[in-house]
């Protein structure tokens, strides 16, 4: 199967020896990041640093003129990936014999947050959620259409992949995470995780809901969780908290909001794209879900994008959903985490690799290697390579 390693500009500018290591490793491509939210990364092997630290969300080259006078614009990185820090490595990657897709991460970014406070998630209780920019307003939306375009189709790249095309909520590992004194499952998540700002208030006004009973509705059923009940967990657990009428509701507005986003993204990166370009999201296939994975729904976003990325270190179940579409043509990209001390297991990529193509998966994605120690990186080269 076509395998594919993530990895970051500063993992490769600087380290002459980066580009040949990559290609030994075994993958014929490379997903290198083109806009990414913020970050502390280890880079074990590089010959002038040891932790990076991308202070905010950033596009990784210059900002093109569409951005001229408007607000909000995305923001330049800082000396952690100054200039164009994409295309330098992007270059030195592709000189190396290797295919380069753009890594692009769209609705999670602290400092649009923070620069503009209006335009982030607003749950039951009125608090802010910085890192996750609300997808239902208008601007929010042009914003993340424009970018994914912008950052997507980077000279000499073959095809993208968007992360975070749909909703972000609650679950997010925001600064030093302390938000884990009470178990809130899937169905706690989910109800944390709506929004109420103005524009998701209409939204519920137009489908006839009021939205202060609504926002009320799912403070009283969020209330037995806080006092220690148990979350039944999955969209049978939402129900049974906030009622089927209000819970269906609810969804349909977040669905139908994501859904048309991800259409207009990936419109807008098929109109700026040379023919031939793929376009995948790295996906969820339940669409109530939240996060780097977009909750989509499989049938759908297969009609829409060229395929997706789909999270498999815990099993390849997710697979299923989109596999059942039997869609000819589509990619279904297996994700494995292949660092040791992030929860990967690449000594076991190979036997991972088969369950996965078993499963309906046609790629592989290897998250990532950057940030990989030697032997990680050992064990991945061995299952590609066998040696």
């Amino acid at each position: 199967m076509k395998t594919s390693a993530f990895v970051y500009p500063w993992d490769v500018n600087g380290d002459p020896e980066a580009p040949a290591r990559l290609a030994r490793l075994g993958a014929a491509q490379v997903t290198l990041a083109a806009a990414y939210h913020s970050t502390r990364a280890l880079t074990p092997r590089h010959p002038r640093h040891r932790v990076v630290t991308a202070e905010h969300a950033a596009v990784l080259y210059p900002l093109g003129d569409r951005w001229a006078g408007r607000a909000p614009r995305p923001c330049p990185a800082g000396d952690w990936a100054s200039g164009d820090a994409y295309g330098e490595a992007a270059a030195a990657l592709a000189a190396a014999g290797l295919e380069v897709h753009t890594w692009v991460v769209l609705a999670h970014n602290s400092r649009l947050g923070a620069e503009y406070p209006d335009t982030s998630v607003v749950n039951a209780y009125g608090d802010r959620y910085p890192w996750a920019p609300c997808i239902a307003q208008p601007a929010t939306r042009a914003y993340l259409v424009d970018l994914a375009a912008e950052a997507a189709v980077r000279p000499g790249a073959r095809g993208t992949e968007l992360e975070s095309l749909g909703w972000y909520g609650l679950a997010h590992l925001h600064a030093h995470d302390k938000i884990g004194g009470v178990g809130l499952g899937a169905a706690g998540q989910y109800l944390m995780s709506l929004c109420f700002c103005p524009d998701c208030r209409a939204g519920y006004a137009e489908r006839g809901l009021d939205p202060g009973r609504v926002a009320a509705a799912v403070r009283t059923a969020l209330e037995p969780l806080w006092r220690g009940a148990p979350d039944d967990g999955g969209w049978a657990g939402v129900v049974k908290l906030l009622g089927e009428p209000l819970a269906t509701a609810t969804r349909a507005w977040r669905d139908e909001t994501a859904r048309t986003l991800q259409e207009a993204a990936v419109a807008a990166v098929r109109a700026a794209a040379p023919g031939g370009f793929q376009v995948l999201l790295h996906a969820d296939p339940v669409s109530y879900h939240c996060g780097a994975n977009a909750g989509v729904d499989p049938a759908h976003i297969l009609t829409v994008a060229d395929g997706v990325v789909v999270p498999c270190t815990g099993g390849t179940g997710p697979l299923a959903p989109f596999a059942d579409q039997r869609r000819a043509g589509a990619v279904l990209a297996a994700n494995f985490t292949v660092v040791s001390g992030m929860g990967g297991s690449p000594g076991t990529l190979a036997a991972d690799a088969a369950r996965a193509r078993a499963a309906g998966a046609t790629e592989l994605r290897l998250y990532h290697a950057g940030l990989a120690s030697d032997a990680d990186l050992a064990a991945v080269r061995e299952a590609l390579t066998g040696r």
